[in-house]
């Protein structure tokens, strides 16, 4: 394995450390979803040390800058964690009520990642709006916890146009509809960490049929980002256990309005179609229809 791409948990344990060292080490190790969001100084005050310790400490484990440090450790959150016996803990302790100031503090985290939003890069928006509102025919795919989101979004577009499939990862067919896809589908992948394997087999094989890839994930660390021609990142200001759709579901409602707004016309003829459908075959409740059966 090459120095560069070892995980931030080998380069801890080749490192030869100082006593202060070893402190910063285990402490990293013990609570990598806290020290992913510390400055050097709040990190040096945990263990009882100086940033330059800290500055130090990043150099000896390979790491040329403070930033670099943190952009690895993040990566070993997202795709190399286990749910260890202390945060299954956290995630008990979670279950139970805790009053509410939990509540609002929670409201309050969640309403900090909406605003991470607003840095999204909007030219790449506008190009994955383009190519959903061209392209002749679009899958989404989605696996494990990213289905969820996946069906949403892949249920919305019906509404909006045609052509359009929604997938399961986990479902191994999925490669067979691909496979004999229009060529240059657009395929949309949404993925949370820890990133499931069969996703990123899915990645590399829509690259090599030459259709146009748009990854949705929450960090620039999912291992799909080398084979998209898009993204967008919803990222999250804490390390969720059990996984937090929250952005992800509101850059994804957003996307769909925004396509919506783009097909102009066409929209409305082909929400007239979807309406006439329903009501011939009844589909949803219509308070009208059901006046006039009870009335008869």
């Amino acid at each position: 394995m090459n120095k560069s791409t070892k995980s931030i948990k080998y380069k801890i344990k080749e490192a030869t450390l100082t006593s202060k060292g070893k402190q910063l080490a285990k402490f990293i190790l013990a609570n990598p979803g806290d020290a992913v969001f510390m400055t050097t100084r709040k990190l040096a005050k945990q263990v009882n040390t100086s940033e330059a310790t800290v500055v130090r400490f990043v150099r000896k484990i390979g790491y040329n800058s403070y930033s670099q440090f943190l952009k690895s450790l993040r990566s070993y959150i997202d795709t190399e964690l286990t749910l260890s016996e202390s945060e299954r803990n956290e995630l008990s302790e979670f279950g139970g009520y805790r009053g509410p100031e939990d509540l609002k503090k929670s409201i309050i985290q969640e309403i900090n990642n909406l605003k991470n939003l607003c840095s999204i890069d909007m030219k790449e928006f506008d190009k994955i709006v383009t190519l959903l509102d061209t392209s002749e025919t679009a899958y989404i795919i989605g696996s494990r916890l990213s289905y969820a989101p996946a069906y949403y979004m892949g249920w919305a577009m019906t509404k909006i146009r045609n052509n359009i499939n929604i997938l399961k990862g986990s479902d191994r067919t999925s490669l067979d509809w691909l496979s004999i896809a229009a060529p240059e589908s657009v395929v949309v992948i949404i993925a949370t960490s820890r990133y499931p394997n069969e996703l990123i087999r899915t990645g590399k094989i829509v690259r090599r049929l030459g259709h146009k890839l748009i990854l949705l994930t929450d960090s620039t660390s999912c291992p799909l980002m080398q084979f998209c021609s898009h993204s967008l990142i919803a990222s999250s200001s804490q390390i969720p256990f059990l996984g937090n759709l929250t952005s992800l579901t509101f850059l994804i409602n957003y996307l769909v309005h925004a396509l919506a707004k783009k097909r102009g016309t066409k929209l409305k003829e082909h929400q007239d179609r979807l309406e006439q459908l329903y009501w011939e075959n009844d589909i949803l409740f219509n308070f009208e229809k059901d006046e006039k059966i009870s009335n008869n």
